[in-house]
């Protein structure tokens, strides 16, 4: 356990050191208020820029349990806000694990034991504009690991018509870990992926290649990894994404 939580911590360091983490901004109400101590939030247009367009993002943490070695246990949280326009309050839209997107568990006590599973991280890494015609998509990373130094998975929300909510559209996944970052190639957003490759065959202990970095977006109507080093999985949404107001 005590690896495990050094795993964490140093994981930790990676998840957030592109990303920028405050509080809530004076001037924002939010109803309900995320559960636990606010860690990021972050506002973005999913839908375009419409009286209602104002989106949040918001991570936050909240104690689960402290066994008596001192090792304290979190349960994170992703919601996500929506403005509205008559009284501009922003209203919870969605919360994983919840109703939202399904990216993280819920933290449990193991059998038999005074610890609590899994261990995570969770951070926004940004917003940006990835497919053409459409407002922002949201870039999140988690992590969650147990026994062994787990997994680490980068998802990009977007916008639903249909559900008018938001929607994994694809998420890339690495075992360990798996650093991601918002970059602008030749005027189009982006997102450069890191970490180690694991061939077919390779353990978790001992990555094919200890370094390795690719591109991922969004191209003639579908997503691109190049080199395909990560797991890539494009689930089939339930509408394609709403364009932005021409108006």
């Amino acid at each position: 356990m005590i690896r495990a939580l050094a795993v964490v911590s140093c994981i930790a360091a990676l998840l957030c050191a592109a990303a920028v983490s405050r509080a809530i901004e004076p001037n924002v109400s939010l109803t309900p208020m995320p559960l636990g101590a606010v860690v990021q939030d972050i506002p973005f247009f999913p839908a375009g820029e419409t009286p209602s367009g104002s989106w949040r993002a918001v991570t936050s943490k909240k104690m689960v349990a402290q066994d008596t070695k001192g090792n304290t246990f979190f349960q994170w949280y992703l919601s996500i806000y929506q403005i509205d326009p008559a009284s501009g309050v922003y209203q919870l839209r969605a919360q994983s694990p919840g109703d939202g997107p399904d990216l993280l568990a819920t933290v449990t006590q193991g059998h038999g034991t005074s610890l609590y599973f899994p261990n995570q991280l969770l951070n926004i890494v940004g917003a940006a504009q990835l497919m053409p015609t459409t407002g922002e998509q949201l870039v999140v990373q988690t992590h969650e690991e147990a026994a062994d130094c787990g997994s680490t998975r980068v998802d990009v929300l977007g916008y639903d018509a249909k559900t008018q909510k938001l929607a994994t559209l694809v998420h890339v996944e690495n075992g360990c870990s798996l650093k991601a970052q918002i970059v602008k190639t030749k005027g189009v957003d982006e997102i450069a992926l890191a970490g180690p490759y694991y061939g077919p065959k390779a353990a978790l202990c001992c990555p094919t290649k200890t370094s390795v970095q690719s591109m991922l977006h969004y191209e003639s109507g579908t997503w691109v990894e190049d080199p395909l080093y990560f797991k890539l999985t494009t689930p089939a949404p339930p509408s394609s994404p709403s364009p932005s107001p021409t108006h």
